[in-house]
């Protein structure tokens, strides 16, 4: 166990809870709103008309509802697009909340994000194992044919949707060949939704992690000292994807993020 190792972790555990535990971050949000939905066109709490117009939301708000689209007060019609983020920076304001427009498949949405949260208020950090080397193992990613697949998952809002699939990351684990299907990002980094012998005892009942960009022989690092919590752990609203089909690891991960304090 090298002391880089140790305190380049304890550092990513440190952003990591500054992360969460920010005034936008996940503990933050309070409500996930499909606007087909509401065809009346109001938000639970939330002022003004929305609907749902093909590729944009348009939004209609008197000054007298307290909105702001990019910082000044909003009277009469805006039409919107999804939010690339971050929270903080969303066009739609009330208040100190930010109204983040989403879209999933097709269907538009408003994400509701409230610093005065009462799961902000009462955070008490997150329980995490330290760093231990024996959870950082060499890996090799094989990508799918030109295009991947896309498999359709359980959401943790109850639905249904399509999850992305690059790929499969092999790896070994005290003596075990193990493997997990992989998505990979715009910036060739991957990321996938696991499960383990721990999920629902010990850990939340799955998580997410995030290896780096293999390089041009399919090598990277699988470190599970830093599996993170999904953002359905910090909130309710989130519609985290389940782990697809084969990324439920009969083993036990006793590693990174494992619960809320």
């Amino acid at each position: 166990m090298t002391s880089d190792a140790i305190q380049d972790w304890q550092r990513w555990h440190e952003r990591r809870v500054e992360t969460v535990a920010a005034p936008h971050g996940p503990l933050a949000l309070i409500g996930t709103h499909w606007i087909e939905d509401y065809p009346d066109g109001r938000l639970p709490d939330i002022p003004g008309q929305w609907r749902a117009d093909g590729d944009a939301v348009v939004l209609i708000a008197a000054e007298t509802d307290g909105l702001t689209v990019d910082g000044q007060p909003l009277t009469g019609e805006v039409r919107l697009t999804a939010d690339p983020g971050p929270v903080a920076r969303a066009r739609v304001a009330y208040g100190r909340r930010r109204l983040v427009v989403l879209v999933r498949e097709g269907v538009w949405g408003v994400r509701d994000y409230d610093p005065d949260s009462p799961a902000r208020r009462a955070f008490g950090g997150l329980r995490v194992t330290s760093y231990d080397p024996r959870w950082a193992v060499p890996g090799r990613f094989t990508p799918y044919d030109a295009g991947g697949r896309t498999v359709r998952v359980p959401n943790a809002d109850g639905r249904e949707r399509g999850l992305g699939l690059g790929g499969e990351l092999a790896f070994e684990l005290d003596g075990r060949d193990l493997a997990l299907q992989v998505t990979v990002r715009q910036d060739g980094s991957l990321w996938a939704v696991f499960g383990d012998a721990t999920s629902g005892n010990g850990s939340y009942r799955f998580r997410f992690l995030e290896p780096g960009a293999p390089d041009a022989e399919g090598r990277t690092t699988v470190d599970f000292n830093r599996a993170l919590l999904p953002p359905c752990a910090f909130a309710d609203h989130f519609v985290c994807p389940f782990p697809p089909p084969g990324n439920t690891l009969d083993v036990p991960i006793a590693a990174g993020e494992r619960l809320l304090a």
